[in-house]
């Protein structure tokens, strides 16, 4: 009867984060906040208690972590993490690294042990890929250069979660200097055999097997293979004395550069998000609503303060590493919230009684509140981006020491990808001159090599476009795929070329009126060229084969 009664509370509580789920994304919130709300509701303490065996119901849940880390590593084969580029994983590594040692400080000024402090600072050094990854691609800003950032710091941080669950080990175990040592030299050791023995396995056993299947006939068999490497490598990490997470990430990783690794991925989603959705409403049994009640202002100003101070590292990483302020700002802003791995760095610093009760409900409640804030903020950043450039415009166009361009471009093209290629191929050999800006360096070479004028450079920002010349021109091609750059390079454009005949690309035809009611003389909407060329072929290949058939019909004797 017990497993029955667990089974029945497993579907009370995924129905709840159903419900609360759809409602968050009705206010347009991440699901992840209606989750970890629907299990404070049903089982938290002080909630409906409709859900009690939250302990068992956490085990399964873990599950879903599990195959979190391990489709998270077929993400990063190592040629994709070269691809991120110094600079960018340089920038994840010191954020994590400047943010946990804040984060250390901070909590050291508040009277908090060591112990406890190094564990705050883990947890909050992590900010949630899944809540601003959804917001980005809702709000069509993934594209932009701020949304680029984001997500180059944000797979750092997913590949720092390894580590820092590796350090809550060593903070549960504790000991004296030697002893941490001594038990660090020999978790490096167990994981160097773990990794060497994951790569003969995988390598050596698993791909040709994945090879020897019929991905037609046999596709059941590679999706319970996909789930026994997983949870697998999972269960060896832990019975090594290791991080669960580091079994599963490394096996992903091995796999990731396999052909496999798109398909694994898509075969373990489904199962993924449903354990994923237990685990957010495990992580919600915990909160308690009452205590979080009764400590508002406590967990507010915890919160406010994580925001605060994770986007001022942020902010001032990407400074360092040579981003425009608005750029940086803006990802500042998008990363400022904490993730949904601090949870399970928080259940694990709980269980090993590095974090007392208290201090566990005030990071996870706080953790709460930042990710509800954060599709808002997320929202904000462009426009917090675009009055910084604003205020910079400003003061530099009061300066008497500005030298603007030169130039006398007839036509500017902003954005030099298939789309403004395609724009540039028909402006060759006439007697046009014209300026090709972007931020790409290689686009901007490529420019060159068509004849015009090629410039580096971020078109959302005021200066750039006032240095560039582009006061002078007759008409301005805007062709960025993303629709916020696309509206904040017009409403540049408009202030300072407002003469300019201008001619927008819209990616989707959605956004055509917003463009124009922004400024734009003329809109031209992917979707709607391609729905022209598609009907455009589909009408001539049909009229081809009719003129075929007429030709080979035999003729009929008129005399007859």
């Amino acid at each position: 009867m017990e497993s029955w009664n667990l089974l029945l509370e497993v579907v009370v509580l995924l129905a709840g984060c159903l419900i609360l789920g759809a409602i968050c994304v009705w206010l347009k919130q991440s699901p992840i906040v209606g989750y970890l709300l629907a299990g404070m509701i049903l089982g938290g303490p002080g909630s409906l208690r409709l859900v009690k065996s939250e302990h068992d119901i956490e085990a399964i849940a873990e599950l879903g972590v599990a195959l979190l880390l391990f489709t998270l590593g077929l993400e990063f084969s190592f040629k994709r993490l070269l691809g991120l580029g110094t600079r960018s994983l340089l920038s994840g590594v010191v954020q994590v690294a400047a943010t946990t040692l804040l984060g250390m400080g901070v909590a050291l000024l508040f009277g908090l042990s060591a112990k406890e402090a190094a564990a705050i600072g883990a947890i909050v050094s992590l900010s949630s890929t899944a809540v601003v990854l959804r917001v980005l691609i809702d709000l069509r800003d993934i594209d932009t250069l701020h949304a680029r950032s984001s997500v180059a710091i944000l797979l750092v941080q997913d590949m720092a979660v390894v580590p820092l669950a590796i350090l809550m080990t060593i903070l549960a175990q504790g000991g004296t200097p030697n002893e941490v040592l001594l038990m660090l030299g020999k978790i490096i050791g167990l994981a160097a055999i773990l990794i060497l023995s994951l790569y003969l396995l995988l390598n050596k056993l698993a791909v040709p097997l994945l090879q020897s299947f019929n991905s037609d006939q046999n596709r059941e068999l590679a999706v319970v293979l996909a789930i026994v490497l997983g949870l697998g490598a999972t269960y060896a990490a832990h019975a090594m004395g290791l991080s669960p997470s580091l079994g599963a990430f490394i096996a992903g990783m091995f796999l990731g550069s396999s052909a496999f690794a798109v398909q694994l991925r898509a075969d373990v989603a489904s199962l993924r998000a449903v354990l994923l959705t237990l685990f957010f409403g495990a992580v919600g049994l915990v909160a308690d609503p009452w205590w979080i009640a009764q400590h508002l202002g406590l967990v507010l100003a915890v919160a406010a303060l994580i925001l605060a101070l994770k986007g001022v590292v942020v902010w001032s990483i990407l400074r360092m590493a040579g981003q425009p302020n608005s750029v940086a700002l803006a990802t500042g802003m998008c990363l400022a919230q904490v993730g949904e791995f601090a949870f399970v760095l928080a259940s694990s610093g709980r269980q090993g009684e590095v974090i007392s009760r208290d201090l566990h409900l005030l990071l996870v409640s706080s953790t709460i509140i930042t990710m509800f804030v954060t599709p808002y903020i997320v929202a904000w950043a462009p426009a917090a981006a675009n009055w910084l450039d604003r205020r910079r415009f400003t003061r530099q166009k009061s300066d008497e020491s500005i030298h603007l361009h030169s130039g006398q471009a007839d036509v500017v093209i902003i954005g030099f990808g298939p789309s403004g290629q395609a724009v540039g191929r028909s402006l060759q050999g006439k007697n046009y001159k014209v300026l090709v800006l972007d931020i790409n360096p290689q686009l901007a070479a490529l420019a060159e090599s068509f004849g015009f004028e090629g410039q580096i450079g971020d078109s959302t920002q005021f200066e750039i476009l006032e240095h560039a010349g582009v006061s002078s021109a007759r008409m301005i091609v805007i062709t960025i795929p993303a629709l916020s750059a696309t509206r904040k390079a017009l409403q540049c454009v408009k202030q300072i070329a407002p003469h300019a005949h201008l001619v927008v690309r819209a990616r989707y035809q959605r956004d055509i009126s917003d463009l124009e009611q922004a400024g734009a003389t003329a809109v031209f909407g992917d979707e709607e060229q391609v729905g022209y060329r598609l009907s455009n072929y589909v009408n001539l290949r049909l009229a081809l084969e009719e003129e075929d058939q007429t030709e080979a019909s035999p003729v009929q004797d008129v005399s007859a």
